[in-house]
Order: structure tokens, then C-alpha cells, then sequence
């Protein structure tokens, strides 16, 4: 039976925490997430000066197809910028209440 208990114990608590120190490169990752992020951002405001551009080409030629599409660039591209924007906290929220399942 001791085994069995130390197989089940095992299966609740691995003992395994996040360690900022752990590995070797962990400031380098760090920063290429960071570029990665601000790239991001970059793309982001171009899609949409591209997609308002598009929206008022196509509000004033009468393009209503242009028009939707610009509609939708804009949206897309903002609602890319708060997932952007928010990653860490995102991240930091999910991987809290990931901690508090027992």
C-alpha cells in the first residue's frame, strides 16, 4: 500500500513551481517576447490606418462592400491591440487560478 499512497500523493502535488531563475537565456527569452510584442503593435497600427483608409474609401465612393470591410479591419485590428495589450495580465490571471486547483 505504500506505493499506491505515494503514487496518488504524487498525482495531487508534483511539487513543480514556476522558477524565475531555473534556466540559462531566461533574459534573453524575455526580451524576444518583447520585440515580439512590439512588432506586434507596429502591424497592428498599420492594419488599421489600412482598414480606416479603406472605411472612408468606401464610404465616400459609395463602395459598401470596401466599406464593411474597412468596418471590420478596424475592429479586428483594436480588438488585436487589447489582446496585445493585455497579454501579461492575461496570462498572470489564468496561471493564478491554475496555482489554486487543488
Amino acid at each position: 500500500m505504500f506505493l499506491a499512497d505515494a503514487v496518488t500523493h504524487l498525482a495531487f502535488d508534483p511539487g513543480i513551481t514556476p522558477n524565475e531563475g531555473g534556466l540559462p537565456g531566461l533574459s534573453v527569452l524575455k526580451q524576444v517576447m518583447g520585440s515580439i510584442n512590439l512588432f506586434g503593435i507596429i502591424a497592428i497600427v498599420g492594419a488599421l490606418a489600412v482598414s480606416a483608409g479603406v472605411w472612408a474609401w468606401g464610404h465616400h465612393s459609395g463602395g459598401h462592400q470596401a466599406e464593411a470591410n474597412g468596418k471590420k479591419g478596424v475592429l479586428v485590428s483594436a480588438g488585436a491591440a487589447l489582446l496585445i495589450g493585455a497579454a501579461n495580465g492575461i496570462v498572470a490571471f489564468f496561471s493564478g487560478l491554475g496555482g489554486q486547483v487543488h
